[in-house]
């Protein structure tokens, strides 16, 4: 079974469609958090989400501000001023399906969160100290997180040392142990590339595939603009920040 793992599609409906060509023919998604906030596309990018095949969608920081479940008071500027500029535009069946997503999943033999096992909304996992304080907190042999924006893997050695992992586009990891693994961004890469980033997961050969794929870029950020969302949501696209 061919899995379709993303996160962070923050409202980029270009970068959106664009990894579910790359995809390919799936079986099911695994959806981390996070499908607004930043862009411009909101209901267009739920719409298509919830279009998805066998589709475990979870909640993320800026899907639970949109619903006022937590306070936009938290969040910088830039990042806030997006969400209030799609509370106008949000419709009632987005809000819908934003409203029944859940914080964590249990899978087989892995655990989805957006933020981190022991805190799923706001906790970054960004190194290797972090992820270690985060293992005790899930029992599965694996965790799928997302909300960094980066693509990563921490995996728990023997001696209860964590290795961290940067992988690359098209490089394919098979689990041996416990570990952590990040997808990466759809709609707004942070590691200085602007491709919008995804993982296969094959149960099959038990394997990892990390993907990344350009998109149109150029139209998400005039549409960004146009609708009055801080111009650094637009040039960050660009540089992949």
């Amino acid at each position: 079974m061919r899995t379709l793992i993303i996160s962070d599609i923050h409202a980029n409906l270009n970068a959106l469609e664009a990894v579910l060509q790359a995809a390919g023919e799936i079986d099911q998604v695994w959806f981390l958090g996070d499908v607004v906030g930043y862009g411009p596309d909101p209901n267009e990018c739920i719409e298509l989400l919830r279009s998805q095949p066998n589709l475990q969608a979870l909640m993320g920081n800026h899907d639970a501000a949109l619903m006022d479940f937590i306070s936009i008071e938290r969040f910088n500027y830039e990042a806030a001023e997006a969400i209030r500029v799609q509370a106008g535009m949000i419709s009632h069946e987005s809000r819908d399906f934003l409203e029944l997503l859940r914080l964590k999943l249990e899978i087989d033999e892995l655990t989805l969160v957006h933020g981190s096992p022991r805190n799923p909304i706001w906790e970054y996992i960004l190194g290797a100290t972090t992820a270690k304080a985060n293992f005790d907190d899930f029992s599965t042999q694996g965790c799928l997180i997302g909300h960094t924006h980066v693509p990563s893997v921490f995996i728990l050695n023997e001696t209860g040392v964590v290795q961290m992992l940067l992988p690359e586009n098209g490089d394919r990891w098979q689990p041996n142990g416990r570990f952590i693994l990040n997808p990466g961004s759809v709609g707004q890469p942070r590691n200085f590339d602007p491709r919008a980033a995804f993982v296969i997961w094959d149960d099959e050969d038990e394997t990892f595939l990390f993907k990344r794929i350009t998109y149109d870029i150029e139209s998400v950020t005039k549409r960004i603009m146009q609708l009055g969302i801080p111009k650094r949501q637009a040039t960050r696209l660009w540089l992949g920040t």
